[in-house]
């Protein structure tokens, strides 16, 4: 299972750690894996290549984090939320693959 980890303050995104597999098909079949590892790529690199967010990243083997160093522009805001709303549906949509945890800080 992926497991979404998620801290907010009040309705802003502070960071995300998403590790493991989804376990829906065989490795290099799997589309629940492929989806989200697009999608957090996608978002860490728009974060702070193309807005110049100040945010910290971690990759490792199947693992990637992301924790803002600063409150984040509108932008970046809200393509984190999007991010979130997109893994919320996978997860909804692909039972039992994708646990998400979303903690107040």
């Amino acid at each position: 299972m992926i497991t979404v980890r998620v801290e907010k303050s009040g309705q802003k995104i502070k960071a995300f750690s998403v590790s493991g597999h989804a376990g829906y098909a065989d490795k290099g079949q799997d589309i629940v894996c492929a989806s989200v590892t697009s999608a957090v790529q996608l978002t860490a690199n728009a974060i702070t290549e193309q807005f110049r967010e100040r945010a910290q990243v971690t990759v490792g083997e199947n693992q990637i984090s992301l924790r803002l160093k600063s409150d984040a522009g509108r932008e970046a805001a809200l393509l984190l939320q999007a991010l979130l709303e997109h893994l919320t549906i996978l997860s909804e949509d692909y039972k039992n693959t994708i646990q998400i945890i979303v903690s107040e800080v």
